[in-house]
């Protein structure tokens, strides 16, 4: 457990309360704020989490912070909870309205970072820089191992098509690439003026060398790269995520990894985190990063700066237009 405090010798303050790591020009935007003390505490247990919650006015998140009804209700004088990222599949919404906590979060921030994430994670893929950089290390010069595959002209399936999503379409445009899109929530016409074709989520599938996810975790989005998915992929396919791990069946991968019926998997997120349990990790054609698809320096500050803004403006009464529950 690590800590840090601002304390302000008011104990009438409005308490903040920080359970993931947040960057720095947050914190200055916190410590700027008049009649406010923070603190921030993270790897936090269960119950410590519940016992530290206990006076706050505000909580804010990360991904790696479950705030569960137990959590929500031990929080006396909580009001407000602000998730720094967009996703808040780590937050029982249901008890937050029935609570009358506000919650907000900051969708757009890390929009650019998570998009070139995705296109790294393909390019590294496809052109084996993390087993090519380990041979070298090695003493290895094996060059005729690590032979990749271009881009250029291959079909990049995209499952949902909003603003991440479209940043990726536009970047792998560049790379002379072919877009597919899916997304239940825009039209024909709408996906083809963003410059991808519209398709079923089957047909994207179907159609697709390189499958990206940008969907939101929901009940009907868990699992929905599965069995049934990656029985109509080509052999060839590459699924990239960097949106939520829920959105892949793990053991549906691993196994279509084992039996050939796919190429490879580039993964930034996974069910469990960390995936210690995952099947898929030291598979020989998967690509594992942690987690990293919003870790810039530039996103971390915007991040950090909007769910401050946005935590401070609902303390205030001043609920943000678009706060997800409020």
């Amino acid at each position: 457990m690590s800590a840090a405090s601002a304390p302000t010798g008011d104990e009438s303050a409005l308490a903040v309360l920080i359970t993931d790591r947040l960057g720095q020009a947050g914190l200055d935007a916190l410590d700027a704020a008049p009649n406010v003390s923070w603190r921030m505490e993270t790897d936090l247990s269960a119950e410590a989490l519940k016992a530290a919650v206990r006076d706050a006015d505000a909580l804010i998140v990360r991904s790696g912070t479950m705030v569960d009804r137990a959590v929500i209700e031990a929080g006396e004088r909580l009001r407000v909870i602000g998730r720094a990222g967009a996703g808040v599949d780590n937050i029982d919404l249901d008890a937050a309205r029935q609570r009358g906590v506000v919650v907000v979060n900051t969708p757009g921030t890390n929009s650019v970072a998570a998009a070139e994430h995705a296109l790294a994670l393909m390019l590294a893929i496809s052109r084996h820089i993390a087993p090519a950089h380990a041979s070298v290390l090695a003493g290895e010069w094996r060059r005729a191992d690590f032979v990749g595959t271009e881009l250029l002209g291959k079909t990049l399936g995209i499952i949902g098509y909003g603003r991440i999503g479209q940043l990726v379409g536009a970047r792998a445009a560049a790379f002379g690439m072919q877009l597919l899109a899916f997304d239940p929530f825009m039209n024909d016409d709408a996906i083809r003026g963003a410059g991808a074709e519209p398709a079923s989520f089957e047909a994207t599938v179907r159609g697709s060398d390189y499958l990206t996810l940008h969907a939101a975790m929901t009940d009907e989005t868990r699992g929905m790269v599965g069995r049934q998915a990656l029985a109509l992929a080509r052999p060839n396919l590459i699924v990239v995520n960097c949106a939520r791990g829920g959105l892949i069946d793990e053991r549906a991968l691993y196994d279509a990894l084992e039996e050939g019926r796919i190429r490879g998997a580039a993964l930034d997120v996974y069910e469990s985190e960390p995936p210690t349990g995952s099947p898929l990790i030291g598979h020989p054609r998967v690509l594992h990063v942690p987690h990293l698809g919003a870790s810039t320096h530039e996103a971390q500050a915007n991040v950090a700066t909007s769910v401050v803004e946005r935590v401070l403006s609902s303390l205030e009464g001043r609920v943000p237009a678009d706060a997800i529950v409020g």
